[in-house]
C-alpha cells in the first residue's frame, strides 16, 4: 500500500528552508565548539585513546548500546561521563581476552 502525502510547494519551501538552516547551525558549532557542553564532548579519536581500543571495537559498543553516543551529520561524540562509566567494563573484557589466548598463564608461562 502506497501513501501519498501532498504539500503545498511553498509549505515544502518553507520547511526545506528551515531544515537547512538547522543543518547549517548544528555544522557551525560542531566546527566551532561554541556551544560549551559540545566543547566537553568527546570524539571517536579521544575515546579510542582514553580507552586503548580500536575504532571497530569503539563501533561495537555503540552497536551493542554500551556506549551512548549522538551524532552531528556524520561525526559522532561521547559525553565523557559515559565513558568513564564504561572503562571498568572495557579493562575486564581485556582481561578476560588475554586470558581465553593464554590459557590462564600469565606473562612468564607461570599458571
Amino acid at each position: 500500500m502506497i501513501e501519498l502525502v501532498s504539500f503545498e510547494r511553498g509549505t515544502l519551501e518553507d520547511l526545506q528552508k528551515n531544515f537547512e538552516s538547522f543543518i547549517g547551525q548544528m555544522t557551525a558549532m560542531a566546527r566551532k565548539g561554541t556551544d560549551k557542553r559540545l566543547g566537553q564532548w568527546l570524539d571517536n579519536s579521544d575515546v579510542c585513546r582514553l580507552l586503548s581500543i580500536s575504532p571497530r571495537t569503539l563501533q561495537t559498543l555503540r552497536d551493542n548500546g554500551t556506549l551512548a553516543y549522538s551524532q552531528i551529520e556524520r561525526k559522532i561524540y561521547y559525553r565523557p561521563e559515559d565513558v568513564n562509566n564504561i572503562m571498568h567494563l572495557v579493562e575486564d573484557r581485556k582481561k578476560d581476552a588475554y586470558w581465553r589466548v593464554n590459557g590462564g598463564q600469565d606473562k612468564q608461562g607461570k599458571q
